[in-house]
């Protein structure tokens, strides 16, 4: 029994639920314990049945999978997750990847990807739909030819980093202190660390930076 991994499959379209789950009950290592159409009801059931991994539809109605990807990112939750998607935005991606989320797939080639998606993931691996794998080379690519033009981003802590991704998203230092839980006053410190150890000069050099490189921090 140790060995079988406890799934939730979230995707708000029926059919295609029953088809992901037709094709996980078929081998004995895993067992659904539940599915659902909604992405808070997705994230309650994982909070309350504890599942090893949870597949989930990019574009849910209440809760995206990537929203619940982020809370379980945050929470530091031990469920794993596998995003499914129709999209193949980079910028998706690249939120994913951000929240921790070990597989993304695009539906397209869900019924012969998935398995082995599972068993990458159960062993701690990245398993990416190859139809999409080379965003993840170009953003590795631009990571190193960020950190080559401003060495200093390698110094930035994890509460800077947090900083800036939000202001990546155009969050003004009061929605990021409130999503933070962290006041103003902390938030507009970070940004002045962060602004030194980038040699950003100017009262919208940050934010000009963190727009322009949203992808690669």
């Amino acid at each position: 029994m140790d060995n079988i991994i406890r799934i939730i499959i979230a995707d708000d379209h029926p059919i295609f639920r029953e088809g992901i789950k037709g094709i996980l009950e078929k081998n004995s290592d895993y067992k659904v314990v539940d599915s659902c159409g909604e992405g808070q009801d997705a994230l309650d059931k994982i909070h309350k049945l504890k599942p090893d991994l949870a597949i989930l539809d990019i574009d849910m109605p209440k809760m995206n999978g990537l929203h619940i990807a982020k809370i379980l990112f945050e929470e530091k939750n031990p469920c794993e997750v596998i995003i499914l998607t129709i999209y193949k935005d980079e910028e998706y991606f690249t939120e994913a990847m951000d929240f921790g989320v070990k597989g993304y797939l695009v539906k397209d080639s869900i019924a012969i990807e998935l398995l082995d998606c599972i068993e990458n993931v159960r062993k701690g691996k990245h398993y990416i739909s190859p139809v999409i794998s080379d965003y993840l080379i170009t953003r590795r690519d631009k990571e190193k030819i960020l950190e080559k033009e401003l060495p200093g981003i390698k110094d930035l802590t994890q509460a800077e980093k947090n900083v800036i991704r939000l202001l990546a998203d155009n969050k003004t230092s009061k929605q990021i202190a409130d999503e933070l839980f962290i006041s103003e006053k902390t938030v507009q410190n970070h940004r002045n660390n962060i602004s030194q150890k980038l040699n950003l000069k100017g009262p919208h050099k940050l934010l000009e930076f963190a727009l322009k490189n949203k992808s690669v921090l």
